[in-house]
């Protein structure tokens, strides 16, 4: 093989694993399809590692270009806005009639806008936060909460809240709420070793509870920002009343 022909080679490493996500994600749609939930979501999470593993090697070895950003929307709208919808339809919504199929479908739509303002707003946001919930991240919370649903019969219950779930999930994907990126932490070095501490500690959990903790962590990361922008919605609105009663 000649030198020339390693860039071409370079290049299509990053494509093959955002093919591997989109693949990954036509599998876990199957597996939806046939009634086996857990294993669809499970694929899921694998389409994530897949998604995280094309761009980091895109950058590693020089290689991002437009084809692949645009490769990358179109693969992240069936492993992430598909396959979640589909698994939220036939695990619950198929339950909820004509409510169910309109929750999938706007899952889906929703995530489609989602993708389409990232890729226009990219260089223009801060790159420390998301604006609005990533479709990646809704994918990853719809998955844990089906995960929790197949394997504790009490939650079967309660499938009403996963339904509630979907909607604010939707939302959240085209709300203009900032949640934190984690793509650039600046830690101090005093503080190196108590967040490894820490990291320690949280991998330890998730090593006895995997479903349980990741499940509890995504819902809270889900509802930090939400809250957050009440809570910051209400202090504006407070301090403008008071700036007004002052006048």
């Amino acid at each position: 093989m000649t030198n020339s022909n390693k860039p071409q080679l370079i290049f299509i490493i990053p494509n093959l694993f955002t093919a591997a996500s989109a693949f990954v994600g036509i599998i876990s749609i199957l597996a939806s399809v046939k009634g086996d939930f857990k294993k669809a979501a499970i694929f899921i999470l694998i389409s994530l590692v897949f998604d995280g593993l094309d761009g980091r090697v895109a950058r590693l070895t020089k290689t991002t270009s437009k084809f692949g950003a645009e490769f990358d929307s179109l693969a992240d709208i069936v492993a992430f806005g598909v396959a979640p919808a589909m698994l939220f339809y036939y695990s619950v919504g198929i339950n909820y009639g004509k409510v169910g199929s309109l929750l999938t479908a706007m899952y889906v739509v929703f995530g489609a806008i989602r993708l389409a303002r990232f890729n226009v707003m990219v260089g223009v946001s801060e790159p420390s936060v998301f604006i609005g919930v990533p479709i990646p991240t809704a994918a990853v919370v719809l998955a844990m909460w089906t995960l929790m649903h197949e394997k504790y019969i009490f939650f079967r219950n309660f499938d009403f809240i996963i339904v509630l779930g979907v909607i604010i999930l939707s939302f959240l994907m085209v709300s203009n709420i900032r949640y934190p990126s984690f793509k650039k932490i600046d830690l101090e070095k005093q503080n190196l070793l108590k967040v490894l501490i820490y990291l320690i500690m949280v991998f330890s959990i998730i090593y006895i509870y995997p479903i349980e903790s990741v499940t509890v962590i995504i819902t809270i990361y889900l509802f930090y920002g939400l809250s957050r922008a009440i809570y910051n919605f209400w202090i504006a609105k407070y301090k403008k009343n008071q700036y007004n009663g002052e006048q």
